[in-house]
């Protein structure tokens, strides 16, 4: 007897990636607001600036504040989009770059593990702005592999995205996944980062069946990465859902927007969840009536 896992849509919970909020929310406002645009938990940004890098050195005083607000709230923080490597590569040439890379690594893993974060987001770069090489790949496995054996022995989940230079399809995602493979090392798979890749979304999906351990939904253009709103760009949302609903993909789904700076972000942010889970009715209906 052969069994099948059957995706169910009502279990997948769709979460909103912070930048699209108002920069200047406290927590609890951001948290508050999470839930009324109509999503289920919020995804933490630790980017590259000084002002978020900052988060990684919050006193216990701080995180205990930021814990209580989410069981106040009912809003969870389970993820942490963690690029701040694109400015502090785990693989670059300098040992001072590197040990800084591998200290934001380890900070972001204590600091998920004290705010009960599931999922931290790895950006899918060696080295982002320099030339990069077979050593550039050594230094990387290596620091990953530091934070590897921390997160995984706490239980963490660690997700390779597929960015927009280097690793940057999930054919060079998997690399990584079977590197280390294990469960605690799977791919946060980017649908709008693959259409700027300039391959197929719906048949890279295909080799990471199995492995997804979060989704990231954004709408994106040749050779324009943000700013596109869903359903301007070339992403085929509704194939993409059909294809995932065929897979059995049961993961956490994130939508990702950059408009914390626009005076409308909260009325954007509404619009762009509603089209979003509209395109995702849409696939996994798709893919039932075919079944069916």
């Amino acid at each position: 007897m052969v069994m099948t896992w059957t995706s169910d849509l009502s279990s997948i919970p769709v979460g909103l990636y912070e930048k699209a909020l108002p920069k200047h929310c406290s927590w609890e406002e951001r948290l508050i607001l999470t839930r009324q645009t109509g999503f289920d938990f919020l995804e933490m940004s630790i980017d590259d600036t000084n002002e978020r890098i900052a988060r990684l050195d919050w006193t216990a005083g701080e995180k205990k504040n930021l814990r209580n607000l989410v069981e106040n709230t009912g809003v969870r923080i389970q993820s942490l989009s963690l690029s701040a490597h694109r400015r502090f590569p785990l693989g670059s040439k300098s040992l001072e770059t590197r040990t800084k890379a591998l200290e934001i690594l380890k900070k972001a893993i204590d600091l998920a593990i004290e705010l009960n974060v599931r999922t931290i987001l790895l950006g899918g770069a060696e080295d982002y702005y320099e030339q990069v090489d077979q050593n550039t790949q050594k230094r990387f496995l290596e620091n990953l592999g530091e934070g590897f054996k921390l997160a995984s022995g706490a239980g963490l989940m660690l997700a390779l995205e597929n960015w927009d230079i280097q690793i940057n399809t999930m054919t060079r995602v998997m690399e990584y996944v079977r590197y280390f493979n294990s469960p605690w090392f799977q791919t946060y798979t980017d649908l709008g980062n693959l259409i700027y890749a300039g391959v197929d979304v719906v048949s890279q999906l295909d080799y990471v069946k199995g492995h997804i351990a979060a989704l990231h939904v954004k709408d994106t253009l040749p050779g324009q990465l943000r700013y596109v709103s869903p359903g301007d760009g070339e992403v085929p949302f509704v194939n993409a859902f059909e294809k995932l609903a065929g897979m059995g993909f049961q993961a956490p789904v994130v939508l990702e927007l950059w408009t914390e700076d626009f005076p409308n972000a909260v009325e954007l942010v509404e619009e762009a969840g509603r089209f979003i889970r509209e395109k995702m009715r849409e696939g996994w209906k798709r893919h039932q009536d075919i079944k069916d």
